[in-house]
């Protein structure tokens, strides 16, 4: 109730306005029993967690990576399905991964790099990751060949909440729910501020997709809009947009619809 209370003040306030329902069309649904769905690719792979289980799945595979010594999975970026992420922040520690889920390489970052707190991993360009240190508070890229760690940008002075990334855009968002964008040359954008949510994933430098009280939006930056999307479930845990495609996971089962977003 007071999240929806905080989104309807927002939409008051916020220099974005509400347009009609954005529609969709339902292709299938698939039954799907995870603790979390993380997204799917464009071979139609299904990736989630089930029981810290990380699991790659379609119609007549699975393939699956479990790492007991590394403790609880905290994020998992499958941006390049060839070169997968898993990140254990417990352990200070992300795992590299191929297409059958076989490790490519490990990296401690207690180990491979000095005063070095890493709560955040993505996948960006030339072997490199994007990583944010907790202890400087400070973007780096970081190539996995060398051991080399490059600052980018200047510390941030607010906590980040969230955070997403490509191989060339470091995306987060404050305790303020502002946006920002730092790209791989340093260069810092303020995009602008999100309303309440409870997920999100952003598409690109102009778009988001975000869900409040069982609602899901597309907040479009540049149209200085939000679109309400259609779908047809009163409930969902999480959802996932990529090429047209728009998957939503509720408990048990994946909805696929085609969508076109402005």
């Amino acid at each position: 109730m007071i999240k929806k209370v905080i989104f309807i003040l927002f939409l008051l306030v916020c220099p974005f306005s509400m347009s009609q329902k954005l529609t969709t069309t339902l292709v299938n649904s698939t039954p799907l029993a995870a603790d979390s769905f993380l997204g799917i690719d464009t071979m139609g792979n299904y990736y989630f967690i089930k029981d810290n289980v990380f699991t790659k799945k379609n119609a007549s595979q699975t393939w699956q990576y479990k790492n007991v010594a590394l403790g609880k999975i905290t994020s998992v970026d499958i941006l390049n399905p060839l070169k997968i992420i898993i990140f254990y922040e417990n352990f200070n520690t992300t795992v590299l991964l191929d297409a059958q889920l076989n490790e490519i390489l490990q990296k401690n970052f207690s180990i491979a790099l000095k005063e070095t707190l890493v709560s955040h991993v993505g996948l960006a360009s030339n072997n490199r990751l994007w990583l944010y240190n907790n202890l400087t508070n400070s973007i780096e890229l970081y190539d996995y060949t060398t051991n080399a760690s490059q600052t980018v940008g200047q510390p941030l002075t607010q906590k980040i909440v969230y955070a997403q990334t490509n191989f060339n855009t470091f995306y987060w968002i404050d305790e303020m729910n502002n946006l920002y964008t730092c790209d791989v040359f340093g260069k810092v954008t303020l995009m602008c501020n999100v309303p309440a949510y409870e997920k999100i994933q952003i598409i690109d430098g102009e778009r988001l997709l975000f869900s409040t009280n069982n609602k899901l939006y597309l907040l479009n930056n540049t149209l200085k809009s939000i679109i309400e999307i259609e779908i047809v479930e009163n409930s969902f845990e999480n959802f996932y947009c990529k090429d047209q495609n728009l998957a939503i996971f509720t408990n048990q089962q994946i909805s696929n619809y085609k969508i076109i977003l402005p």
